[in-house]
């Protein structure tokens, strides 16, 4: 890695000079600005290492693939929107998605970030991530996208912070395969309208926190299987989630989803603490306010520490441990109504 030297200054203390070298500088030289009527994806291919993409107000048509480490991609928030295009021609589009990040199990893409722009109408995912080491996406609209608005799957470190995800047909927030996620963090976002408002599937080693999640089947939805290490030792912390009453279809595997505030089907060592969960209503399996049932492969939601919730105003219960097989932890919860009772 090339490391600028700097030249000691009159008046300039050492500390100084070290901040001035840690401090994440832009320079003109590393600075791509792409203007309406031109190619996000050209500036994508001409970047280096840690060069910077702004991309002015306007619609772009055409996905965009990124594989270039430290590369940021920033657009001027809800001005800058991306939409499919006919055009293009790379993995990305050809997925089905609208902003890729792609690398491979054996040389992931590290430190990409994205930030401040609308992801638009794509057949699958508005900002996906595959094989990532420390993507960022920050103040991204995904919304009306055919499966997420912004996911992630086989990667480690990832920061989802500030986004709104509204109107998706699957998750508006989703992580998959992430065994190894060290400390991947889901925060700050605010997801509406989809069928899920954030979901994990076989994750691990990750938190979800201060999140507003309203107008979805379900708030938060933790899918664990068979595959080791067990799905879950998550954190579900100081969200609000309140009145996820729309109505989504089930299928062959699932039962229809209503009324779903926090759901763990398979999931084990999670904490759901200190979290507002309030008029989430339906007749599903999966309806209520905390609600665990066993996964859908057969496997016990066990272990969970549920604690210093207030869930009120849920049904039919705030509280509803729906695995007779697990042994889950209740603990100073405020509710009104508990399955089995005696947990409020």
């Amino acid at each position: 890695m090339h490391v600028q030297r700097l030249l000691p200054l009159a008046g300039v203390t050492a500390l100084t000079v070290l901040g001035s070298i840690l401090a994440p500088v832009a320079h003109a030289d590393n600075r791509h600005v792409v203007h309406p009527g031109e190619s996000i994806q050209a500036a994508v291919d001409a970047a280096a290492p840690g060069d910077i993409i702004e991309v002015l107000a306007g619609t772009y048509p055409g996905s965009v693939l990124i594989g270039t480490d430290g590369l940021t991609i920033r657009g001027a928030g809800e001005r800058t929107v991306i939409t499919p295009g006919e055009s293009t021609a790379n993995a990305c589009a050809a997925a089905g998605h609208g902003i890729c990040v792609f690398g491979t199990a054996e040389d992931p893409v590290s430190d990409v970030r994205i930030q401040s722009l609308a992801v638009t109408g794509f057949g699958k995912t508005g900002v996906m991530g595959n094989a990532t080491e420390g993507m960022r996406v920050r103040r991204v609209f995904a919304h009306d996208n055919g499966e997420h608005g912004i996911g992630q799957e086989n990667s480690t470190r990832g920061a989802f912070t500030d986004n709104t995800t509204n109107d998706n047909a699957q998750a508006g927030l989703f992580l998959a395969d992430t065994a190894d996620a060290l400390g991947a963090s889901i925060a700050r976002n605010h997801a509406s309208g989809n069928r899920l408002g954030v979901l994990i599937r076989r994750g691990r080693e990750l938190s979800i926190e201060y999140n507003e999640l309203t107008g979805n089947c379900a708030g938060v939805f933790v899918v664990g299987d068979e595959t080791q290490p067990v799905a879950g030792s998550l954190a579900i912390r100081r969200n609000r989630i309140d009145e996820n009453n729309k109505y989504c279809e089930g299928n062959s595997r699932l039962a229809y989803i209503q009324g779903s505030g926090i759901v763990l089907t398979g999931a084990q060592e999670t904490r759901v603490t200190d979290n507002q969960v309030r008029d989430n209503r339906g007749e599903s399996p999966m309806s209520g306010g905390i609600v665990m049932v066993p996964s859908f492969a057969g496997g016990p939601t066990t272990n969970n520490v549920i604690q210093d919730n207030e869930a009120l105003r849920n049904e039919p219960a705030d509280l509803a441990n729906r695995d007779g097989k697990a042994v889950n932890t209740f603990t100073a919860n405020v509710c009104g109504r508990s399955e089995p009772e005696g947990h409020c």
